[in-house]
């Protein structure tokens, strides 16, 4: 018989199809596809009714498209080191993730400049108006996910001080479902972004 605490046991958190909070992440990553993809088919929609052309996206998107990479990377770092009861690893990728995502949200800020020095505002035509719209978008809810990271982050130095209370940490079940929804919404996020870049750089280019 497999102990409580055991990762190889079975609980009501191993069953990802019908567990409230996989039901709650998936009813909020359909939404935010629908959002996306409705404001994506309006804009191609306006595109061939005004007949505008798409506006060249800046360079730093596709960086941007590097650094939300990285920050994937150390998500599924994180996620390897919670399973390996790795405390110092676990932290510090956690942390690595975190400093990625506001580095990405700097850098965001940086290709709206660049587009701003190009007098290309959000009122300049249907086409700026809707990369603005869609990169802004993706920005909201970068944004909405950090506050999760930190609370991550917070809670681990908290509560992974003595060998005990690392251990209770690491097998409780509550703690690597969350985390294992987190690492979806970011990976999400970071396909989230991909797509807009190639949307975007299609519009321009046809």
């Amino acid at each position: 018989m497999e102990k409580p605490g055991n990762k190889n046991s079975y609980s009501e958190y191993d069953n990802f199809s019908f567990h409230p909070y996989n039901v709650m992440l998936f009813l909020t990553l359909l939404a935010i596809t629908a959002l996306f993809l409705a404001v994506s088919l309006s804009f191609i929609y306006t595109r061939v009714q005004s007949s505008v052309s798409g506006i060249k996206i800046p360079l730093l998107f596709g960086v941007n498209t590097l650094i939300l990479l990285g920050s994937s990377y150390t998500m599924i770092k994180a996620k390897k080191n919670y399973e390996a009861d790795d405390t110092a690893g676990y932290q510090q990728a956690l942390k690595y993730t975190i400093w990625l995502s506001l580095f990405f949200l700097f850098m965001q800020f940086i290709a709206w400049y660049q587009l701003f020095s190009q007098n290309i505002f959000i009122h300049t035509d249907n086409s700026a108006s809707y990369l603005y719209v869609l990169s802004a978008l993706h920005f909201a809810h970068v944004i909405a996910g950090l506050p999760f990271l930190f609370l991550f982050l917070r809670t681990a130095k908290r509560e992974m001080k003595e060998p005990v209370t690392v251990l209770v940490y690491f097998s409780d079940p509550e703690k690597r479902l969350r985390l294992r929804l987190l690492s979806i919404y970011w990976h999400f996020l970071d396909g989230l972004w991909i797509f807009l870049v190639l949307f975007l750089l299609a519009n321009y280019l046809i």
